[in-house]
């Protein structure tokens, strides 16, 4: 069975640095870190593969970095030159299925963590 747990959110100021962690169980193939704001639709920022190939939305493309480490089992997102709009609480999120290109709809992952706030402060 699927599990995820998120950590390392917090408050960091614009142009920081956070990084946060998503332990997992079982055996997820496609990742993803989505992001929801208040009054906000929850949306995706970056999406990894079991192969290691990451994706990004424009939004955080050059400034946030995915990765995962499966020895440790666990999925990873770091955000550089944070801005006050990357404000929100971050979840991640998998599924098991392989695809040869990982989805990015919030629709098409199964399984969900309970989400980390992170705070961008001006």
């Amino acid at each position: 069975q699927v599990r995820l747990m998120e950590s390392g959110g917090g408050s960091v100021q614009a142009g920081g640095s956070l990084r946060l962690s998503c332990t997992f169980s079982g055996y997820p193939y496609c990742f993803g870190w989505f992001r929801q704001a208040p009054g906000k639709e929850r949306e995706g920022v970056a999406f990894i593969d079991g192969v290691g190939d990451p994706q990004y939305e424009d939004s955080v493309k050059g400034r946030f970095t995915i990765s995962k480490d499966d020895s440790a089992t666990t999925l990873y997102l770091e955000l550089n030159n944070a801005k006050p709009e990357d404000t929100a609480i971050y979840y991640c999120a998998a599924r098991t299925d392989y695809f040869s290109v990982c989805p990015r709809q919030r629709d098409m992952y199964l399984h969900w963590g309970q989400g980390t706030q992170v705070t961008v402060s001006s």
